[in-house]
């Protein structure tokens, strides 16, 4: 195991409720979901910070939590520690250069163990479909109470959706005011594909001022990003 100190960022009132209220919710869809993957429609819309805070709500909650770093291609979450050089990472274990434990990191938040992603690979979605990828899910739910995965944005790349085959839901970061309810019905119905249960959405980046956030700049980039990073991501 590797021992790392994060960099906590300290939310608002209106945030840190806002985070209780998805963990609630995520509960209430029913006490068989352990596994939760993260993605969203394209980079930049939040995935990464909503399913590191997730995993830490749920963490100081008193649950034993796994975070996964599952985005192999662009990862953000190796910028999460400020203490204790992290070695290896998920990609070392899938390759098979290592085992799992060697890949854990204990991190300075009491119940919360991550893997971080590791060096970038050639063939990231071969490798979270692979063998390895499938029995470390299996361990990870007895060893944890709940495992949350950070996946690559569905809109594009196949990652997210060949990570979900494991997971018991899905859950669609959407930025506010950026992404087309037409590229958000496509990305779920990828995710339909695979069978993974969708759990819902969270709303990310909403204008709180009061200034219309709901209708000003919604229809202004109205399919804006569809396609842009489509097959691009990571390169």
């Amino acid at each position: 195991m590797q021992n790392i100190e994060l960099k906590n960022s300290e939310l608002d009132f209106r945030s840190r409720e806002a985070f209780k209220t998805l963990r609630t919710n995520i509960e209430f869809s029913g006490e068989d979901i352990k596994v939760i993957c993260i993605t969203s429609c394209t980079p930049n819309e939040g995935k990464s910070n909503i399913s590191f805070e997730l995993a830490k709500s749920y963490a100081q909650m008193g649950k034993k939590v796994l975070l996964l770093d599952a985005d192999l291609r662009k990862s953000v979450m190796r910028q999460r520690h400020k203490k204790g050089k992290v070695r290896l990472g998920l990609v070392n274990y899938l390759v098979g250069k290592v085992e799992f434990e060697e890949t854990l990191c204990v991190t300075d938040i009491k119940n919360l163990h991550m893997v971080f992603s590791g060096p970038v690979p050639p063939n990231p979605s071969e490798l979270l479909g692979n063998h390895r990828f499938r029995k470390m899910i299996e361990n990870a739910r007895r060893a944890y109470d709940m495992i949350i995965i950070d996946t690559p944005p569905l809109g594009s790349v196949i990652d997210s959706a060949v990570v979900s085959k494991c997971c018991d839901g899905a859950v669609i970061v959407i930025a506010s005011g950026s992404i087309s309810y037409h590229f958000v019905r496509k990305v779920k119905e990828q995710l339909d594909v695979t069978g993974c249960r969708i759990l819902g959405c969270v709303l990310n980046k909403v204008d709180m001022s009061g200034k219309g956030y709901y209708g000003k700049y919604y229809g202004k980039y109205y399919g804006k990003y569809y396609g842009k990073y489509y097959g691009n991501y990571g390169e």
